[in-house]
């Protein structure tokens, strides 16, 4: 199982980080004990100062492929849930200043969150799906899936033509604006519509 991230994916994010607004999608990955396993706590990194919480909506691969094409994507995943890319943004800002990879920013233990997964059944609506994330009961982010850049299938199909997918990956699809810090002892709630879809709290 690997974890593919798709950054840049809503102009108003781009914009609130002073970045281009891209014209493929951007992909960088995390390894698989980057996922905070269920029922494990969620501990603040000692390598860093300012955590932040990135919400997304993910998706789960369900089939292998390689080279898809956007008309053949529907039949590679088969549930979408909430999740957080959490960002160490200090050692991410420190990193794109050398020109360095982010790696350390990104992909370290435990800073991809998972909701429950909700299955993909004939007749799901995959336009207009709105998701957001609350902070100790306040939302500080709200998404609505027709705002990506690049929609669900354009993803699939762009990430086949450099990495196979396997049954069990997970695709995490962009983050809207709003992104923002948190700090021990905030709890942050993740939901697709009304559904509560994770809560946990930074430790």
């Amino acid at each position: 199982m690997k974890i593919i991230c798709i950054g840049r994916n809503y102009a108003d994010h781009a914009k609130e980080m002073g970045n281009e607004i891209p014209d493929e999608p951007v992909i960088f990955m995390k390894p698989k004990n980057a996922l905070l396993q269920g029922h494990t706590p969620f501990y603040y990194p000692e390598f860093t100062n300012e955590l932040h919480y990135e919400c997304e909506l993910v998706l789960r691969v369900c089939k292998n492929g390689k080279y898809i094409t956007e008309k053949q994507a529907p039949d590679y995943y088969n549930a979408i849930s909430v999740g957080i890319d959490f960002t160490a943004r200090d050692i991410q800002e420190e990193h794109k200043k050398k020109g360095l990879p982010w790696e350390k920013a990104k992909a370290f233990d435990n800073s991809a969150i998972l909701g429950k997964l909700i299955d993909i059944k004939p007749g799901f609506n995959k336009k207009g799906i709105l998701f957001s994330l609350k902070m100790n009961g306040e939302t500080v982010q709200k998404g609505n899936s027709d705002d990506m850049l690049f929609s669900f299938d354009s993803i699939i199909s762009h990430i086949s033509n450099y990495f196979s997918l396997n049954i069990g990956d997970l695709i995490y699809t962009g983050t809207p604006a709003g992104v923002g810090e948190c700090v021990v002892g905030d709890e942050l709630e993740g939901f697709l519509g009304n559904e509560k879809l994770f809560s946990l709290t930074v430790k």
